[in-house]
């Protein structure tokens, strides 16, 4: 997979991510092994220390840890119980509740219009 970067937020933002985007999707599960941070920069095409930046603070929100001598992993929940599916989900859902309120959606049109949706979906499955 590549990786593409906007000049919209931070580069290590981005890749944080993605990482977590990632281990939503299930290509990244808990347990596994991340790759070193050189391997990563070189994937990602960036500076090591972008990377390094990245993984550093996803080690402090709780979605990666380090074993000392083996490098780092998925873990297998976050602070607080929650996880990072829901994380990931909670952030795409803000993004899309946001811009159809600039839109000038109420809530109850909101909902009306993913009720719709999820029902036009399933009935052409």
């Amino acid at each position: 997979m590549s990786w593409k970067f906007t000049g919209e937020t931070p580069i290590y933002i981005q890749i944080m991510d993605e990482i977590k985007l990632r281990i939503a999707r299930g290509r990244l599960k808990a347990g596994d092994k991340v790759p070193s941070v050189r391997e990563l920069a070189v994937m990602a095409g960036v500076n090591p220390n972008t990377m390094q930046k990245a993984l550093s603070e996803l080690e402090r929100e709780g979605v990666l840890y380090s074993q000392r001598t083996s490098g780092r992993f998925v873990s297998d929940k976050m602070p607080g119980g929650s996880d990072v599916k829901n994380d990931v989900g909670q952030k795409y859902i803000k993004t899309y509740v946001d811009e159809m309120r600039l839109l000038g959606y109420g809530d109850d049109e909101l909902a009306e219009l993913v009720n719709r949706y999820i029902e036009e979906e399933r009935e052409n499955e």
